[in-house]
């Protein structure tokens, strides 16, 4: 039991966790990050074996956020190293023996997307001269060139198999929400639009096939995201799924004959494997919850990509790497998730819950009037603590393109051994139900969506007697910063505390010292520019009405956080000192300052400190 443990925060926190596993190209090994002696480290797995051994002593981010990528000789790593959580990434290569070297170093914000196959070759994102764009460096002379100039975000490079060509997305378009898939030279000379799916639709290239005749994308067109082959020399594309679930490409398997993709099953994601040919598809045979894969590296090995690896999750199963055989639909365990200890039975499942709304709950609205919006079913994750009576946290999710499944969530099940039930709500504007859903939420920030959240506590609290009304409180990171700071000041009646953490408060001042491509592809995509919507900046602004604040505020923040500046909650802070509101543990409102860290971070340390401030606060003052 959790509650035999002496110090239970102390041990969630130091739980080992794996990350960003990938295969090696000669589909023999696994690199991934593991955390196992207390601090991250870069490790590889004998795929044979199933022995790990530590490549990294230190020179690794303690915060494992950013992937890694195999050289085209297996022989070195690519990892991202920031300062201190700030996100500013230089590209490292660490070899067998240890030796860390820097490869590229520049100003911005800098991402490995892939290797070419000679290894001479590197492709990487980066925001060195404004807006995200396209770079090629070149290992054996060390320079780095931009070879892609646009004004709108590049995203998902990925080059051809001769090291010749790339493909990437982008918009031209006058409509704002539209994004196309481009092929051009590896020097970017070249571009063409593929044209792939309806203007105004968002289109992604996923992976080249071995001859580089065709490549793997995404298209959300139909509304429903969905998996298609484009034949390059027939200008031509085949199209799977996307009639009933949300789906997405993962890669092509052997000799192209087959395509690997990830499906959207409400809470769930699901492995899919389509024939090319045929376009018949099946699932594959695991049990409910999440699996994911590799971002920008091999899912399968072996001559004929019989074997696929899965990194594999529940609410009640922490993630661990699977082995999945695709000729007799079998799975075994490579790398098993360590639960310290605790039993795997301590902590809580998921209950799938959903409701109506229209975006106006029952309860006032303080800030903001809003008429309602189209009913719509909105789903969530219910988690019962099993205390009687039960104090309530809602949780909402970040993004705000993002969505709450039924994987293992350790701040969840931090809250949940404390005492706290928790609720998670997909609120319109999520990922996971198509494209619709998610436009919902266009010029629409604070609005519908936060009448959702509202009306998923409002849900809960009706239908299970067992919650103390009385003891509700709202938590959220990043958009569900804004999420926790926003519903404490349009719904202040529903609420008897709140935790803030890196959260938005001043739109307009977030539009100014944000990351270019969070700028546009986030502020302006959503709300259009100060210039062109001042009063929708101002009026969905939580530090607009800070004077509405009526239950105790904890506000956490990191101070290299580059996505959502330390400004936002200093100005937040600010205001309510202004308004009249006493600073400290005894007075209306809390504030930490997070040093030598960013954005969140999985460093085991900086994980115990959070889940101290969020306990400690939530306990005195619930």
């Amino acid at each position: 039991m959790i509650d035999a443990v002496e110090d239970p925060l102390e041990e969630l926190a130091n739980l080992p966790t794996i990350a960003h596993p990938v295969v090696s190209p000669d589909g023999t090994e696994v690199a991934c990050y593991y955390d196992g002696s207390g601090r991250n480290e870069l490790h590889v797995i004998d795929l044979e074996t199933g022995e790990m051994g530590q490549w990294s002593d230190g020179q690794v981010p303690r915060n494992a956020r950013w992937p890694v990528q195999w050289g085209a000789d297996g022989d070195r790593i690519y990892f991202h190293l920031d300062d201190a959580g700030d996100e500013q990434n230089d590209i490292y290569a660490l070899s067998r023996e240890g030796d860390a070297e820097t490869v590229v170093e520049m100003d911005g914000q800098n991402v490995l997307q892939d290797v070419g196959p000679d290894g001479e070759t590197l492709l990487l994102s980066s925001n060195r001269d404004g807006q995200m764009n396209v770079y090629r460096h070149d290992v054996a002379t060390g320079e780095t060139t931009a070879i892609t100039d646009y004004d709108r975000a590049v995203t998902g490079p990925i080059l051809a198999p001769d090291g010749e060509r790339i493909a990437y997305a982008t918009n031209e378009a006058d409509d704002f929400d539209n994004r196309d898939v481009y092929v051009a030279n590896v020097d970017g000379s070249d571009a063409r639009n593929l044209e792939i799916g309806a203007v105004g639709a968002e289109a992604t290239p996923i992976d080249w096939d071995e001859t580089g005749t065709r490549l793997l994308v995404h298209d959300n067109t139909p509304d429903l995201g969905r998996v298609g082959v484009y034949d390059l020399e027939e200008e031509s594309i085949e199209w799977f799924g996307g009639d009933e679930y949300e789906e997405a490409g993962v890669s092509f398997l052997s000799g192209g004959d087959r395509v690997l993709a990830a499906r959207c099953r409400g809470p769930l994601y699901v492995p899919v494997v389509y024939d090319v040919a045929t376009g018949e598809g099946r699932e594959l045979d695991l049990p409910d919850g999440v699996a994911s894969y590799a971002q920008g590296g091999r899912a399968s090995y072996e001559s004929a990509d019989s074997r696929l690896l899965v990194p594999y999750t529940t609410p009640t199963r922490r993630t661990e790497l699977l082995v999945y055989d695709l000729a007799d639909n079998s799975h075994e365990t490579l790398l098993p998730a360590e639960y310290g200890p605790f039993d795997q039975s301590d902590f809580v499942d998921a209950e799938y819950v959903t409701f109506e709304s229209d975006g106006v709950p029952e309860t006032p609205a303080n800030a903001v009037e809003h008429e309602p919006a189209d009913e719509l079913e909105i789903g969530g994750l219910f988690y019962d603590s099993g205390e009687r009576p039960s104090p309530l946290i809602v949780k909402p999710h970040g993004g705000p393109r993002g969505r709450d499944t039924k994987s293992f969530d350790l701040y969840t099940q931090v809250l949940l051994s404390q005492g706290y039930s928790v609720l998670e709500v997909n609120y319109r504007g999520s990922t996971g139900r198509g494209r619709e859903f998610v436009e919902r939420l266009i010029g629409d920030w604070a609005g519908a969506e936060q009448g959702d959240v509202a009306a998923g506590v409002e849900h809960v609290l009706e239908t299970r007697d067992w919650l103390d009304e009385d003891r509700v409180a709202v938590f959220g990171g990043s958009y569900g910063g804004y999420s926790a700071y926003w519903q404490l000041v349009q719904y202040p009646d529903l609420y008897d505390a709140g935790v803030a953490w890196i959260g938005l408060t001043d739109l307009q001042e977030m539009y100014e010292t944000t990351m270019p491509h969070f700028r546009v592809e986030l502020m302006e995509k959503y709300l259009g520019t100060p210039e062109e919507n001042p009063d929708l900046y101002a009026e969905r602004s939580p530090i607009t009405y800070a004077d509405n604040l009526a239950a105790p505020l904890l506000q956490v923040h990191g101070v290299n956080d580059r996505r959502v500046p330390i400004s936002q909650a200093r100005l937040f802070r600010d205001a309510l000192e202004e308004a009249g509101y006493e600073r400290g543990q005894d007075g209306d409102f809390e504030y930490e300052e997070l040093g030598e860290e960013g954005h969140a971070s999985t460093d085991s340390d900086q994980k115990l400190r959070m889940f101290r401030l969020l306990c400690d606060f939530l306990e005195r003052r619930l």
